[in-house]
């Protein structure tokens, strides 16, 4: 078959920009509701219900432990054929049934019963169930939400513009995700936690509307079913791998480690800043709530505006791997500044400067992961997406973790106490606001350039390849 043969057949399997819009709806839900989760299941637990902040932290470790052992193993499980699996594909009953029972299982975390919320023991332990609940079905449905892209979405232009698209969608995601909880929560005394309830509701709403308005997007063709069949069928022929071989497997695929490595401390990096600016709203501006939402535009014009810009760069390097690197650069220099800033007018343009570096990084994640699986599927012969992915989410989903260790050592060695802010407390949430994330970024940056070998020329010849074993 001649190459112009290949770039005919290619551009005929693309997908309409209309799938594209409604793949990235699935953006748009996800950073819409764990944006939320992220800015205020710590505050809420340590401000509103009383508990101290080693106990939350504990709690939110608990479920980061939960998070990222339920990732993998639901990678590992969904992949297997279920009855649906001829009609509807592997990936799109989970995805359906597991983004509706997100919502409701979101609201959970903050529907506190009264006799609950006076023991700690207790709301710690409803604490750890309901966001445990809420992980378990979002996971279900996020993981292989993300193992459709690179199976859906074949050719790098076309991951390019799907990948523009869903973050410009996505964009809206992240910014409701921070504002809609300055219009309804009036506080963080524990007579406004009803408002939390409320803020929960709305929330639920728009991510079951979301779950009907990405099905175009996630739902399989018939290429993908087929594809899927044939892999179960040589699966059947050999004896499967345990859990713990595939995870160590996956870890020994260097440019898979560079990955992943650099992902868990973007995510450290942006849960540390996300958590941090209601922080910040409250005890560094003084502001009200609904304030921040001034803030929080910043990023989202800073991100939004990126798209065109960063969508130029990745074509015109025609690389990936180089291009998520400019946009750490970016981060990392938005970052630090923030570390000294006190005003409302200076968080708002260092914001909008650093939304510029997030929105590139953010858009390249999925291309990025999506050609270093096109290079493992090349090497073994068969795709297992779903199960890298789960891996993916397990070290991205740890981050919790780090984040809520940073905000308890750097509330405990600032002596913060809501009531009565310090100017050491001050300077601790400057500290976990971009100080440590800015470290984070640094880290993540190095790792992944000494270990990533993936580049233009490697990606083509994989492509070809990928082409000539139609997987």
């Amino acid at each position: 078959m001649t190459e112009k043969k290949k770039k005919e057949d290619v551009n005929s399997n693309q997908q309409p920009v209309s799938t594209m819009v409604s793949y990235g709806f699935g953006k748009f839900n996800f950073e819409l509701v764990t944006g939320a989760f992220a800015a205020l299941v710590f505050k809420y637990y340590e401000d509103n219900l009383g508990l101290s902040a080693g106990l939350a932290a504990i709690g939110i470790i608990l479920y980061s432990i939960w998070n990222a052992i339920n990732d993998p193993l639901i990678g590992h499980l969904t992949i297997k054929p279920t009855k649906l699996s001829a009609k509807y594909g592997r990936r799109f009953p989970w995805i359906f049934l597991g983004s509706i029972f997100w919502g409701f299982s979101f609201v959970l975390i903050f529907a506190v019963p009264n006799g609950i919320a006076n023991n700690e023991f207790y709301t710690l332990l409803w604490m750890i169930l309901t966001t445990c609940l809420y992980d378990t079905f979002g996971s279900l449905w996020e993981v292989n939400y993300q193992s459709v892209f690179p199976d859906k979405f074949r050719d790098k232009d076309e991951r390019d513009k799907a990948a523009g698209i869903a973050t410009a969608i996505g964009v809206f995601g992240i910014a409701l995700g921070e504002i809609i909880p300055t219009l309804v929560i009036r506080g963080y005394e524990p007579k406004y936690s009803i408002d939390f309830v409320t803020n929960a509701l709305i929330f639920m709403s728009l991510s079951i509307l979301m779950s009907f308005i990405i099905i175009p997007g996630v739902r399989e063709n018939d290429d993908m079913k087929k594809r899927y069949i044939k892999f179960i069928a040589e699966e059947e022929k050999e004896e499967q791998p345990s859990f713990w071989q595939q995870l160590v497997e996956a870890l020994s695929e260097r440019n898979f480690l560079a990955f992943i490595l650099l992902y868990f401390l973007y995510q450290a990096c942006t849960m540390s800043m996300t958590a941090s600016v209601h922080y910040v709203g409250d005890h560094i501006l003084g502001a009200i709530p609904q304030d921040t939402t001034i803030i929080f535009a910043g990023m989202l014009l800073g991100a939004l505006g990126s798209v065109p810009l960063w969508t130029a760069i990745s074509k015109k390097l025609g690389d990936h791997q180089k291009a998520i690197k400019i946009a750490a650069i970016w981060m990392i220099f938005a970052t630090f500044p923030m570390t000294f800033l006190t005003t409302e007018t200076q968080f708002l343009i260092a914001l909008t400067i650093w939304g510029v570096g997030f929105g590139g990084f953010w858009m390249l994640i999925t291309p990025v992961m999506a050609d270093i699986i096109d290079e493992i599927v090349v090497k073994k012969g068969k795709r297992k997406d779903g199960i890298y992915l789960g891996f993916r989410a397990f070290f991205g989903r740890l981050s919790y973790a780090v984040q809520a260790l940073t905000f308890w050592i750097v509330h405990d060695l600032t002596d913060y106490d809501p009531n009565n802010i310090t100017e050491l407390a001050k300077l601790g949430i400057h500290i976990h606001m971009a100080l440590i994330p800015t470290i984070f970024l640094i880290v993540g940056l190095a790792i992944f350039h000494i270990l990533n070998t993936l580049n233009k020329e490697k990606m083509e010849v994989i492509h070809k390849k990928l082409a000539e074993l139609d997987l």
